[in-house]
């Protein structure tokens, strides 16, 4: 069968994967506040004006919820399904599992039915968020690292974007077709993904696990030397990864234990610290209550929900740069400065609602609890000014930093396993914070800016001091970071011999010697 070898095509079609997971983000987000929804699921009633309650703060996070609960599930199945099968065709089963699940949302006569549908979805975006960035770091060339597993946010965003706008649109349609018919069509990305797959090769290091080195060799020449297998850093890169199998087979079978060990835990933390703190910066939030957030603001009807999707925009148009730069700046920049931004935008809005909003009620506006503080005039446009350049903060920084960094952490015999557990974290405490945050803006109102401006400032302080930097190095490279116990200060980007390698300006023995040369015991523990 036909394989595609240009590392582009391969990651346009991989990172449907993350795709999947912004589709189901605004497929909920535009729909929680549409008549049609709220009256078919509704559980608190009608006010004066006859308009439906729909569920309760406390089960509709718990429908929101059931998608990254059903992702923490799949993030952990996905370490053993990609090591067994394979990480290509682990992410073909995603797909599969999510148009099941499509199917079942798409027919609910019911919450229940909901909830079991969205589940099931999120085993599927479990699978896929965890495994595609594995398979993109594997395939990638170092100097494109960055930019090509950071791709899989674009398509997040990109997911998020189309996803809404659909479901807009079908927002005018009569009866509950209004959001049948989005949660039908969000089965086509997974079908593309599927046969998309098809005709892309699979992990070369994957395949050396499995002793399979002559493809492993075929692979390495179709993405990386254009169809030459005597490419000077084809020879440099299978030298590598027999260096690294042949280290590894003198070790244990790994188990998720392995991750647990001296020699790993510090990796673990700052793989698994990366997942979580990219929840807990509040974007997920903004995503999936963002519609409650400017009702706060005073905006209703068609205006609430176009300014809504303007964020979805600026997430899209915003993760570009990252993606061209992400390489240039390094993980630690981007993730520091990020973190930055985002805890003054939190506080920011946080200082607005103080100072110049008001309490609702207790039945919220227009009836909905969620929406329990009202700012008006121009402090009301300074909160939605503010939350759209949080947007454009995480957009740039820690959207596709988050998911760059895990993959290039971990040594190859744990890699698949690693980031499984890695993406389980982010997944948990997603859904930790699509259950909580309902009722937490019912309970403590603008308090919870507060909550994640502080998570901001914590994150950014502990990258400082804890996360080495790993752009313009290959995955062997960075395993030697954590062996001589390199301080994460001390170190920083390195692309010039990278790329002379990949553009075959230097040969794979002179890259060995420059490689030794600038190892930590020759240049003082600097990397």
């Amino acid at each position: 069968m036909y394989r595609i070898g240009n590392i582009y095509f391969i990651t346009a079609i991989a990172v449907i994967g993350g795709g999947l997971f912004g589709f189901d983000i605004s497929s909920m987000s535009a729909i929680i506040g549409n008549q049609t929804y709220l009256c078919y699921f509704n559980q608190g009633g009608r006010d004066a004006e006859g308009k439906c309650a729909g569920p309760n703060p406390d089960v509709q996070g718990g429908i929101t919820a059931s998608m990254p609960g059903g992702s923490f599930v799949g993030a952990l199945l996905s370490g053993f399904l990609s090591d067994i099968l394979g990480r290509k065709t682990a992410i073909q089963w995603g797909a599969v599992i999510w148009c099941i699940g499509s199917i079942i949302v798409c027919a609910s006569q019911n919450i229940g039915m909901l909830i079991v549908g969205r589940f099931i979805n999120g085993l599927s975006v479990g699978i896929c968020s965890a495994q595609v960035p594995v398979y993109l770091s594997e395939l990638a060339p170092p100097s494109k690292r960055g930019r090509l597993v950071g791709t899989q946010q674009w398509a997040i965003t990109w997911g998020i974007m189309i996803m809404f706008y659909i479901s807009f649109g079908c927002s005018y349609i009569k009866g509950t077709a209004a959001f049948r018919t989005p949660w039908g069509l969000q089965m086509i990305p997974a079908i593309l993904l599927y046969i998309g797959l098809l005709f892309l090769p699979e992990s070369p290091r994957w395949l050396a696990r499995k002793d399979r080195w002559e493809d492993c060799h075929d692979v390495l020449a179709l993405v990386h030397g254009k169809g030459d297998p005597d490419s000077p850093f084809v020879k440099r890169e299978l030298q590598d990864i027999k260096e690294m199998c042949n280290f590894e087979r003198r070790n244990a079978d790994v188990t998720y234990l392995e991750l647990f060990k001296p020699n790993m835990i510090n990796r673990t933390h700052i793989g698994v610290s990366t997942q979580i703190w990219s929840q807990l910066t509040g974007m997920n939030v903004m995503m999936y209550y963002i519609v409650y957030v400017f009702a706060m603001a005073g905006l209703t009807g068609d205006n609430l929900l176009i300014s809504s999707s303007i964020q979805y925009v600026i997430n899209v148009v915003m993760t570009v740069p990252a993606l061209i730069y992400l390489d240039r700046w390094g993980r630690r920049n981007t993730l520091i400065i990020g973190a930055l931004f985002m805890l003054t935008w939190m506080f920011a809005n946080a200082g607005l609602m103080a100072s110049y909003g008001t309490y609702a009620g207790p039945d919220g506006l227009d009836n909905k609890k969620e929406v329990s503080w009202q700012i008006e005039g121009p402090p009301s446009k300074a909160v939605i000014a503010c939350t759209y350049l949080f947007v454009a903060s995480f957009a740039v920084s820690w959207g596709p930093a988050s998911w760059v960094y895990p993959p290039e952490l971990f040594p190859l015999r744990v890699r698949g396993k690693a980031v499984a557990l890695a993406t389980a974290s982010n997944w948990m405490f997603n859904f930790a914070l699509s259950y909580f945050v309902p009722p937490a803006f019912v309970n403590i109102q603008w308090r919870v800016y507060v909550v994640f401006g502080v998570f901001c400032t914590a994150m950014a302080i502990h990258v400082f001091f804890l996360f080495p930097e790993t752009a313009g190095k290959t995955l062997e490279e960075v395993e030697n970071i954590f062996i001589h116990h390199v301080p994460a200060w001390k170190t920083h980007v390195t692309t010039s011999h990278i790329l002379q390698l990949e553009r075959g300006q230097v040969d794979a023995e002179k890259f060995a010697t420059t490689v030794h040369e600038d190892s930590p015991e020759r240049r003082g523990s600097k990397i």
